[in-house]
């Protein structure tokens, strides 16, 4: 009965330790803004560690594999990993974007106050800017585009080439874009001077 033979119970266990954790050394009690914030990073760590999974190792592995005559071919990424991948990725961004509004607003900043940019919101606001646009990214170009690549709809081979330069394109904006994005959550955390 070893809960990390599975994915489910290996999560389920890094929960409960959290949750010990949190009533060991909490100290005062309950507290939303700290509750929040870390789901917020939970599931920012898994958009952004995917994302970067996506553009570091699975681009180049499809390209590498497409390229290689003597080889499996793309197939195994396309068919197994890259539905699953994606399918943790699209709802990661969701989790993380929902997460972090709520944090806004427990943290006491607002979620209209951090988009309008106003006084002692502007970097915050400025990193939640990017993280919109990359969940945009994420729904609107990259997953419509990428059902058309792995033929979960169908598409002509125009169709599919016109598919991986727009999920292309997304992708690698949403990689750029989430260095400063994360600069800027970060900073306004910690209070780097800018």
């Amino acid at each position: 009965m070893n809960p990390l033979k599975s994915i489910t119970g290996t999560l389920v266990l890094g929960f409960v330790t959290a949750i010990v954790v949190m009533v060991l050394l909490g100290g005062n009690g309950f507290n939303l803004w700290s509750l929040v914030t870390w789901l917020h990073v939970f599931a920012g760590v898994i958009w952004i560690g995917l994302l970067y999974y996506f553009n570091f190792v699975q681009a180049p592995a499809v390209a590498a594999g497409t390229a290689d005559s003597d080889g499996p071919g793309p197939a195994a990424i396309n068919k197994y990993v890259a539905p699953l991948a994606l399918l943790w990725f699209r709802w990661a961004a969701l989790a993380t974007w929902l997460s972090g509004a709520a944090a806004l607003e427990a943290m006491g900043i607002g979620i209209m106050n951090a988009f309008t940019l106003q006084a002692g919101a502007q970097v915050i606001g400025l990193g939640a800017w990017m993280g919109t646009i990359m969940l945009f990214n994420v729904w609107v170009l990259i997953w419509p585009n990428q059902k058309k690549i792995l033929g979960i709809v169908e598409a002509t081979d125009d169709e599919k080439a016109k598919s991986k330069f727009v999920a292309l394109m997304a992708s690698r904006t949403n990689t750029f874009l989430s260095i400063p994005m994360l600069m800027c959550m970060v900073g306004q955390g910690h209070g780097l001077p800018f």
